[in-house]
Parts: structure tokens; sequence; C-alpha cells
């Protein structure tokens, strides 16, 4: 009897430990935005290949008030970005979306509905990825070729949805955490173009559906700023449309130190669970 319980009990830890192995192989994605490392392994872009530019882009809209904002800033200062679109955001907001695409700025998804795509079952992901791109194509005229998940939070299954769709994964280099309650405009300026450098991807956010009520507010008063602080290196702003506009992933040259990997990981990392909104 004490053997087979001994047996039954290294049978059942083993079982465990493969059900953990494969939870883990399915949520290993997710760290991407955490770890630049990560990110270059699972070959998911982070920054832009366009020369002497960085590529300003904006997740979670379109929105009625905040899409506006950002458009006509904008326009003023010749820029245009990349706008990561949401499915029934794009259905609520009318003709917003096709507005935003007759200004000149490249659309990409950011998927149909903004849930964290590891608590989603893979064919819902799959209806989700269609129906996004469907949506977003009609409103807009444009196909998506990138995809950004929500929080920037892929599981395995979605990751291989999104490539054999044809679509490139995008993360970011740089944020502001412009979504937060407590963020002011002179934080997110700061945190997003305090050294931001060529090549870099910026995220910020036109809306606040997922996020702090009225955080697109900062963002508006925040922008202005960040195109200053881009312009005063020398930079210009390049949208990033398709896969051949994003730098290959790769890993930093040997010898960079802790502190700088440290940084660049904490200034890309989502937001921490349970917090209001994000990417």
């Amino acid at each position: 009897m004490r053997a087979e319980a001994s047996a039954g009990t290294a049978a059942a830890g083993r079982a465990t430990a493969a059900a953990a192995g494969l939870a883990g192989a399915w949520s290993l994605p997710a760290l991407a935005p955490l770890v630049p490392a990560l990110a270059v392994r699972l070959g998911v872009a982070r920054r832009s290949s366009l020369p002497g530019s960085v590529a300003l882009t904006f997740d979670d809209g379109p929105h009625r008030q905040g899409t506006p904002a950002v458009l006509e800033l904008l326009a003023a200062a010749g820029v245009r970005a990349t706008f990561f679109l949401v499915g029934e955001q794009v259905l609520r907001t009318g003709g917003l979306a096709g507005e935003i695409a007759a200004a000149g700025h490249a659309i990409a998804l950011h998927g149909h509905r903004h849930r964290v795509l590891l608590r989603v079952p893979p064919a819902a992901v799959r209806d989700d990825l269609d129906r996004g791109a469907g949506v977003v194509a009609e409103a807009t005229g444009a196909a998506p070729a990138l995809h950004r998940p929500p929080l920037g939070i892929y599981a395995w299954p979605a990751l291989r949805d999104v490539r054999a769709r044809g679509w490139a994964p995008v993360l970011w280099s740089r944020w502001g955490h412009d979504w937060r309650r407590r963020a002011t405009p002179q934080g997110i300026a700061a945190e997003l173009a305090g050294d931001v450098a060529a090549g870099d991807v910026l995220l910020l956010h036109d809306a606040d559906h997922y996020s702090a009520a009225g955080s697109w507010r900062h963002t508006v008063a925040a922008l202005p700023r960040v195109l200053e602080a881009v312009a005063v290196r020398g930079l210009g702003f390049a949208p990033i449309a398709t896969a051949a506009d994003l730098a290959r992933p790769r890993l930093s040259p040997p010898g960079g130190s802790t502190a700088a990997r440290t940084s660049d990981a904490r200034r890309s990392s989502p937001r921490r669970a349970g917090r209001p909104g994000g990417p």
C-alpha cells in the first residue's frame, strides 16, 4: 500500500510539474514588455528602423474627445503618428477612425475588445483579431499590418495567430504612463522623451476607455512638450505602418550596463496588475 501511495504521489507530482510547465510556456510572451531580451528572443519589435526619427504611437482609441484633440496638435506640428485602434471603439465613434486615416496617420490594430489575451481562449482570440481587423479596415480603408496587444501582453497562441495573419507584433521602447490617475503632463513628457533617441517607439493613449477617467487630458497637455523634446534632439517623427518600418529585434551589445538594461525594462514595462487602464 505504501509503495502504491508513493507511486501515486510521484505521478501526481510529475503531472503538476508538467501542468506548470505548460502554463509557463503559455504565458511566457507576457513578460516581453518587462524583459527586452525576451522580446528579442520572441522576435517582437520594440523599435523603429526609420532613420533619424522616432515613432509616436497611440493606443485605445478612437475617443470622441481625446482623439480629435490629439489630431489637432499633430496637424499643427506636421507630425504623423500610428494609431492602434480598438474595434469596439471604432464602432462607437462613428467616422472618427476614418478621420485618423484621412489625416495621413498609420492605422494598426489593438484588438476588437480590450482584454488581456492570457485570459482569452485561443478560438476567442482568433475571433477578436478577425473582427477587429475587419472593423478597422472597413472604417479606415486600411488593412492593419501591425498589432499590439492590450497591455502589451501576448500568450503563445495569440502571438502565433497574429503572425499567421501576416501581421507584425509590436511593443514599445518608451512610454509615459499617461493612463494613471495621478499622471501629470510634465511627468509624462519627462518619462517619455527625457532621453529619447532615434528608433524609439513612443507609447501614449488618446483615450480613457480602459484607464483613469479623463487621463487623455494629461496626454493632450503633455504632447506639445514631447514634440518639442524630440525636435530639440534633432529628430523627426515617422509613423510605423508595416513590418519594414520596424527594427529587427536584437540584443544590446555586450558590455551594456546593468543600470541601462534595468532602466530600459522599467520604462517599457506595462502597468501593475490591479491598476486601472494600460496600453
